[in-house]
């Protein structure tokens, strides 16, 4: 009995996640097909849905892992310019953008995801405080190494070089994809809301099957109690590492989305700032919580633009950071927690009233 009203509830909860989701994008459709969307609100459609995808990526390690990762904008990073010179190399060989679009997110997330198991391996092993400042470290490295790189494309294929562009000795008809400090230019933006919307309803599918598999519970246990596990034969590193690389690739796919929506991106878009935005955004929306990360973080990314749109363009940061202390005292307030939490119980109360009820009939 307790095992069917578990998975009853896990299913009621996991539709409402796909239905918040699914609604959101009804109603953005409905409200653009009658043009009552600004232009600064539809420019921030693909960037939230960017960043939703990090903040639930990012969820996994932080919430349900149980590790503190500082460097998830490298994994970005590295979908991103991954993405963009898949992109750039296949303009001719698929001319479809929505093919090309997410032949390029496939490359972005397998990138990414090779860097999170090259970075796992060794950072792993370690916990705390030590994590964090690796993987900060991480992201540093792989900025540095995006402004010292310089790739072009011409006939006889890419062209790669640690100098300048000048160095690359593209051929007629070259093209820079990659020019160093400068990033990423002549991009062609075939990023969509809607391919937005498709990669979030994935990352969702990916996390929650993740969480409530049996690799799920394992993981789990290590984040509450790593020396009881243990001793059970559950492998740290593997079911951490599993996590970690699993992040790592929706983050790749992410950055691709996000990259493919400018014509030029540079380093600088995906520093340390950007991974503590994205903390912020799971902080925020409670640290586990999936639906939470969602909501979060589409609500933090418009905020800044609803708020210029209110005159307050002098005071909108202001705002923006007490709006942000005013969420986190509301999220941690006891008598607000105590409320839902009785709520909870009053409807698990329910559930097993019902189930008497139809036992004894």
């Amino acid at each position: 009995m307790k095992t069917v009203s578990t998975r009853r509830r896990r299913l009621v909860s996991n539709s409402i996640t796909y239905g918040i989701v699914i609604a959101a994008y009804v109603i953005i459709q409905i409200l653009m097909a009658g043009d009552n969307l600004s232009n600064s609100l539809q420019s921030q459609l693909i960037p939230i849905c960017a960043y939703v995808v990090m903040a639930v990526a990012l969820n996994l390690v932080v919430g349900i892992s149980g590790e503190l990762s500082l460097g998830h904008a490298g994994f970005m990073s590295v979908g991103a310019f991954s993405g963009v010179i898949a992109a750039t190399c296949l303009q001719n060989t698929i001319p479809s953008d929505a093919l090309r679009l997410a032949v390029s997110m496939v490359v972005g997330a397998i990138c990414a995801g090779v860097a999170g198991f090259i970075v796992g391996v060794p950072v792993l092993r370690l916990r705390g405080d030590y994590l964090a400042i690796v993987t900060l470290a991480f992201g540093e490295i792989i900025k540095n190494i995006i402004n010292v790189l310089y790739i072009g494309l011409d006939e006889e294929g890419l062209h790669l070089s640690l100098e300048s562009e000048a160095a690359l000795g593209l051929g007629e008809g070259g093209k820079a994809i990659l020019s160093g400090p400068m990033g990423a230019t002549g991009i062609n933006k075939i990023s969509s809301f809607t391919a937005g919307f498709i990669l979030v309803l994935i990352t969702i599918t990916v996390v929650l099957n993740l969480v409530n598999s049996r690799s799920g519970r394992a993981i789990m246990a290590m984040r509450d109690n790593r020396i009881a596990a243990e001793s059970v034969g559950i492998g740290a590193t593997k079911y951490k590492l599993m996590a970690f690389v699993t992040s790592a690739v929706l983050a790749g796919a992410a950055g691709t989305l996000y990259a493919m929506n400018y014509s030029s991106v540079t380093a600088k878009k995906f520093d340390f700032n950007t991974s503590i935005l994205i903390l912020v955004f799971v902080v925020l929306g409670g640290i586990g919580n999936i639906r939470g990360s969602i909501i979060a973080a589409a609500f933090l990314t418009v905020l800044p633009e609803l708020l210029r749109s209110l005159n307050l363009d002098k005071y909108r940061m202001l705002v923006y950071a007490i709006v942000l202390i005013l969420v986190m005292i509301a999220t941690n307030n006891a008598a607000i927690r105590g409320f839902f939490a009785q709520l909870k119980s009053r409807l698990s109360k329910k559930d097993r009233e019902e189930q008497k009820g139809g036992a004894a009939q």
